[in-house]
């Protein structure tokens, strides 16, 4: 496949999100070091604009637009984060944006969405196909669809996390030996692979996702991308993508050292670690890449380990009922 994403468009990317998104920090924790016997280092998207890494590659779509594009407004869909990036894209340059979204997304993901200005249009995401339902709308209103993962100008505003994550930890003079990353389409761990090999030639990246929503997996190991089966669930809705996207895949097969998988206690469990230890709120899919180093799935002694933290939009409920589990 031609190469449809370059680390000039990240740059291009990181320049038009200047002073929109913030530049989330890298953080080291003593307890967390200690836990994996080597050096962490968190990037903490969850202290993003809306609450996730999505208002990167949202802005970056939207504002490449063409005032004719922009005037019929946009379609877009998600369970819940892109949902959010793309209404207050949408809202900071005045255009209409429709989203669709699972009826069961967590209730705070529907509600900002709304509350961004965004229209929503909800769906059953186990009997209802969601690409279908936007395209039809954005086909009556001539609207421009505005997808979650497999679009250039997605990819490359997702690709300003690992952007940045390379040139701070350079700074720090804590080159990471490996990054872990969470993966959904696959749009934030290309985009940031890209851009970590530009800066850091021999750094590992891993992609994270759960277990049951394990279609990178898969596809990495059947060499070509493979749908998972409609009977999957995970408490990880912002990463239940049943295939990868096309040009997401591409660009992962190509630069990915591996993807690791985690389960839904493992999740809770890192939830768990990051209010206690981190002082950080952290939903579930974007709390994969710190269950994987918890869990011991890749070595983390006497090596540097980046991981992202993709996102904190999790409803109140939900927050509630983990943290009083047990350790």
């Amino acid at each position: 496949m031609v190469e449809t994403v370059s680390i000039a468009d990240i740059e291009k990317a990181a320049a038009r999100l200047e002073g929109v998104s913030i530049r989330t920090p890298l953080l080291q924790n003593v307890e967390l070091d200690q836990a994996v016997g080597g050096k962490v280092l968190i990037k903490p998207e969850c202290l993003q604009v809306t609450g996730s890494f999505k208002i990167r590659g949202a802005y970056n779509r939207l504002s490449q637009l063409t005032d004719e594009q922009a005037s019929n407004g946009v379609v877009a869909w998600s369970s819940g984060n892109h949902a959010q990036g793309v209404a207050a894209a949408g809202a900071m340059l005045g255009i209409q944006t429709t989203i669709v979204m699972p009826e069961d997304a967590p209730r705070a993901k529907l509600e900002n969405t709304k509350r961004l200005g965004g229209e929503v249009v909800t769906y059953d995401r186990y009997t209802g196909d969601r690409e279908v339902i936007a395209k039809q709308i954005a086909a009556e209103r001539s609207a421009e669809l505005v997808p979650s993962y497999d679009h250039p100008h997605i990819i490359a505003g997702q690709g300003t996390v690992g952007l940045e994550l390379a040139a701070d930890a350079i700074d720090m003079g804590l080159p990471p030996d490996q990054v872990l990353i969470p993966c959904g389409g696959g749009g934030l761990s290309s985009g940031s692979a890209l851009a970590l090999k530009s800066r850091l030639p021999n750094v590992d990246i891993y992609a994270v996702e759960p277990e049951d929503f394990d279609d990178t997996a898969r596809s990495f190991a059947a060499n070509k991308r493979v749908r998972i089966d409609d009977t999957a669930r995970s408490i990880c809705d912002a990463l239940q993508t049943p295939m990868p996207g096309e040009l997401t895949f591409e660009i992962n097969e190509r630069l990915l050292s591996g993807v690791l998988t985690v389960s839904d206690a493992e999740v809770r469990a890192a939830i768990r670690f990051a209010f206690k230890n981190l002082k950080l709120v952290v939903e579930p899919g974007g709390a994969v890449a710190l269950a994987a180093i918890l869990s011991g799935k890749l070595e983390t002694r006497g090596l540097t380990t980046a991981i992202v933290l993709s996102g904190g939009n999790i409803d109140v409920d939900l927050f509630a009922e983990i943290q009083a589990e047990p350790n």
